[in-house]
């Protein structure tokens, strides 16, 4: 069923505002080509600036007009553009987001960044996505690594990396009013830029998100969904260099039927200094506070962490490009337990250092070899060593071929080692456990091996091809053990295999094809002596055999928009969940050269279908339709 819920008198009231301000912000995919487009830096490969042609690595960047354009209103949604991700969504604001594999809730095998900040939490070396967001029209690009990033962003970034990189204060300037209602619910923020008196330029910010509750297949109410956040931005240039300072406050809830509702807020702080010294070498230190709390009928936590990082990079010769630097992260964990779940102990300080280094070397002009090492340690496993090489050769002016080897680790999370699951109590009174955290439960390890390809052919057309080779040890089990808790223990192993690609087309200006697929197989056994559970708990992986994704942005005429997204993704094995078409699409009209009004449809082939979860509980996603306002003044 087509449901909309359109605030009407909001869209109406802007239509009557003054038109004598600028154009909207974004442009249009006309305004760049796929030569441009090739040109684009990225900094996630090697924390050093990259074009994109030369990246020796699968990465797929999400562009903020392609953000725009596609309606998303929530990172995870925005998440959908990258056709190296597999993004299912489990509930109104859970979902399950993978690269090559291991997909759940509990993913625990992508690093995420928020412009350098790491949003990865220890309770289970994830993430928690309805504690995370930003304006979508700031996000200047997302830059999307599947394949291993340990030897620079440490452990936990196994299968991929996630850089969300917002805009510099200068490009924000003015004010922007978005409004958005509909099938599913509504949202809105209002952002205003201005100058500052060094000479810098800075921003604030507020957003607000309500969503309803989404039925399972078995009629069950859905939790849901609202969440308020503000903040800002300052970016200024000293002599020699720049200094970016950034800071968030949130607060949400989920009301769940039946069940007191959870609770999530927190705050963060950034500050970021890049500093020429001379002669090519620059040096990069940063620092942050990130408080988070999380109150739900399973327990509660209040985590806080500190973070300084810094880097130097130094050219060596003509030929050679040297990183080298190093961080400390320390955070307190306290958590209140439940009558079922626990924490034993409730309180804990994590700690985590590392030193890097990582040389590139230019063996010919075509030619360059790249070789590094992270030395991590963690609080439960002592020192882990991350090592990669890579190897790039330019076979011509627009064809890139690469290679890479690496080892990659995820570091134990207070899920493995701390927790115990309450089943009930013995005739004394004391409780018995279900399942019980494992003292020695060790990181899991993966050796990685990669082959890429990457060409521009002809102005109009763009490629990039990736197979992969992952090879896992001492993956998480939960064993089952006679008269005894179940405890998490290392007795698995796991080979993922596959070929991830992409490629665009601009048949004529104002018209742009775009597709990417994934075929992958992901096996994972456990060890001969195994009584493995971690399926009846629900912690297993679950993944698509192959995805694929088919996008189309149009210029329908001047001033109006078409983009249609049509996606494929294969069906999920234990849980079942059956393979699945859907369409979305989005039609934009310029009424004014300060106002876009657009209408954007999700889920349009079906009347609802589910992406995750248990047959009869997940949860069944309709046919929705959204309007929206984006005003510029």
């Amino acid at each position: 069923m087509l449901k909309i819920r359109l605030p009407s008198h909001v869209l109406l009231g802007l239509l009557t505002v003054c038109s004598h301000v600028g154009a909207q912000e974004g442009g249009t995919l006309a305004d760049y080509s796929l030569e441009q487009l090739a040109d684009i830096v990225v900094t996630s490969v090697a924390r050093q600036e990259t074009r994109l042609a030369d990246a020796p690595a699968s990465v797929y960047v999400i562009g903020g007009a392609e953000i725009r354009r596609s309606g998303a209103v929530t990172l995870p949604e925005a998440l959908r553009l990258a056709p190296n991700l597999q993004v299912a969504r489990a509930d109104v604001h859970d979902y399950a987001i993978s690269a090559r594999g291991f997909g759940s809730t509990l993913s625990n095998k992508l690093l995420v960044l928020i412009d350098g900040r790491s949003v990865y939490s220890p309770l289970f070396s994830g993430v928690f996505w309805d504690t995370q967001d930003v304006v979508m029209a700031d996000i200047e690009r997302i830059e999307v690594i599947s394949g291993p990033g340990a030897t620079i962003w440490g452990a936990n970034a196994v299968n991929g990396v996630i850089n969300i990189i917002t805009r510099a204060a200068g490009d924000t300037q003015g004010g922007q009013l978005v409004v958005r209602g509909g099938g599913e619910g509504a949202s809105g923020s209002l952002r205003h830029g201005g100058k500052l008196r060094n000479g810098g330029h800075y921003r604030v910010y507020a957003k607000a998100l309500h969503r309803d509750g989404v039925a399972s297949e078995g009629g069950q109410a859905g939790s849901g969904w609202r969440r308020r956040q503000a903040g800002f931005r300052a970016d200024w240039e000293p002599g020699g260099g720049s200094v970016t300072v950034s800071g968030d406050v949130y607060d949400g809830t989920m009301d769940d039927t039946g069940q007191p509702s959870t609770r999530i807020g927190g705050a963060n702080l950034l500050a970021r200094s890049v500093r020429s010294l001379g002669e090519g070498s620059t040096l990069r230190v940063q620092a942050y506070l990130d408080h988070s709390r999380r109150r739900q009928p399973v327990g509660s936590q209040r985590l806080d962490t500190a973070d300084i990082e810094f880097q130097h990079d130094l050219g060596i010769g003509a030929r050679q490009r040297l990183a080298w630097g190093g961080g400390y992260r320390i955070s307190h964990d306290r958590v209140r337990n439940s009558p079922w779940l626990r924490l034993v102990p409730e309180n804990k300080n994590l700690r985590w250092a590392n030193l890097f280094v990582q040389d590139e070397i230019r063996l010919a002009d075509t030619l360059r070899f790249t070789a590094g090492a992270k030395a991590e340690h963690n609080v439960y496993t002592g020192v882990e060593w991350l090592p990669s090489a890579r190897l790039a050769w330019n076979a011509a002016p627009d064809t890139l071929f690469w290679a890479a080897a690496s080892r990659t680790v995820r570091a134990p999370s207070r899920l493995e080692r701390d927790l115990r699951l309450v089943a009930g109590t013995d005739p004394g009174g004391a409780p018995r456990y279900a399942i019980d955290g494992g003292p020695d439960f060790l990181a899991e390890t993966a050796r990685v091996i990669e082959l890429g390809y990457r060409a521009q052919p002809t102005p109009s057309l763009s490629l990039s091809a990736t197979l992969f080779h992952s090879d896992y040890d001492r993956l998480r089990t939960i064993e089952q053990r006679p008269g005894l808790p179940a405890r998490f223990e290392n007795r698995a192993d796991g080979l993922a295999r596959g070929l991830e690609a992409w490629t665009s087309w601009q048949p004529m200006r104002g018209w742009r094809l775009s597709g990417g697929a994934v075929l992958q197989d992901i096996e994972i056994g456990a060890n001969a002596d195994s009584r493995d559970r971690s399926r009846v708990a629900g912690l297993a992986a679950n993944d698509p055999k192959h995805t694929w994704s088919l996008r189309s942005a149009h210029e329908l005429a001047p001033g109006l928009q078409l983009d249609l997204s049509l996606r494929h993704v294969g069906a999920l094995p234990e849980p079942a969940v059956p393979g699945y078409h859907e369409l979305d699409a989005r039609i934009a009209w310029q009424a004014r050269p300060n106002l876009e009004l657009a209408l954007v449809g999700r889920n349009l082939l079906h009347d609802e279908h589910a992406e995750f979860g248990v047959p009869g509980l997940r949860r069944a996603f309709e046919r929705s339709l959204t309007a929206s306002a984006i005003l510029q003044f």
